[in-house]
């Protein structure tokens, strides 16, 4: 609860920091997201399986800067929330220490910080309809780790696994959408994207689980002001 207060205060001070500076200059088109989401984690070596994808969320700010006069190429940014995870079974030998001895099933539940950076490329207006496509990356920070852990025939709920995290996550993110007005300064947002994580989820040193990747399909709502 304390981490997630901490982003939540996290967010609002950085909404009140972009708006002050939206507010001066036009070129920048502040936002909110709330967009869920299927988040797959991919073991690359034997040994580890998925048993379950997770269905999570992202939520927070999206700030579009605009690079040319017509706002046909901007540079989009943003500070949001993501909750992802999902099921992974693990063959003994792999694993936490606590629980490798035997095959376990780890329920992985992961919190992050997220800042996407992508190029961002509209269409000229069409009845009042703009469509995009963007490219581009995105920066994941861990803020919380839990795992409900099967190993034995015994349940461990909720064990904290952010120590066994890797720092950071980065990769590769395109998407495709439509914004739309919804009154004389309030434009609607909706479209799909897709991000493949490069880094390891998990730190092999606690692991010795190879790489696990983790990827994520969103459907992107959001609204513009």
């Amino acid at each position: 609860m304390k981490k997630t207060l901490l982003v939540m205060i996290a967010l609002v001070a950085a909404k009140v920091s972009i708006a002050q500076y939206g507010a001066n200059d036009k070129r920048v088109q502040l936002g909110f997201t709330a967009s869920p989401l299927i988040s797959v984690l991919n073991p690359q070596e034997s040994g580890v399986k998925r048993n379950s994808v997770k269905v999570g969320f992202n939520f927070g700010l999206m700030a579009d800067l605009r690079l040319n006069e017509s706002g046909t190429y901007s540079l989009s940014s943003g500070f949001q929330a993501l909750f992802a995870g999902s099921t992974l079974k693990y063959d003994a030998g792999v694993g936490l220490s606590d629980f490798k001895a035997v095959p376990s099933e780890y329920n992985m539940k992961l919190t992050y910080v997220e800042i996407p950076l992508a190029l961002k490329l509209k269409t000229k207006p069409v009845n009042d309809m703009t469509w995009f496509g963007q490219f581009g990356t995105f920066f994941d920070f861990p803020v919380a780790g839990r795992a409900n852990v099967i190993s034995a025939g015994q349940t461990f709920n909720k064990v904290n696994i952010l120590p066994e995290m890797n720092r950071i996550n980065i990769g590769m993110l395109i998407g495709a959408g439509v914004e739309y007005p919804l009154g004389e300064t309030l434009r609607g947002m909706a479209g799909i994207t897709y991000q493949n994580g490069f880094v390891d989820v998990t730190r092999n040193k606690k692991w010795n689980d190879g790489r696990i990747n983790m990827n994520s399909f969103a459907l992107r709502l959001g609204i513009y002001f």
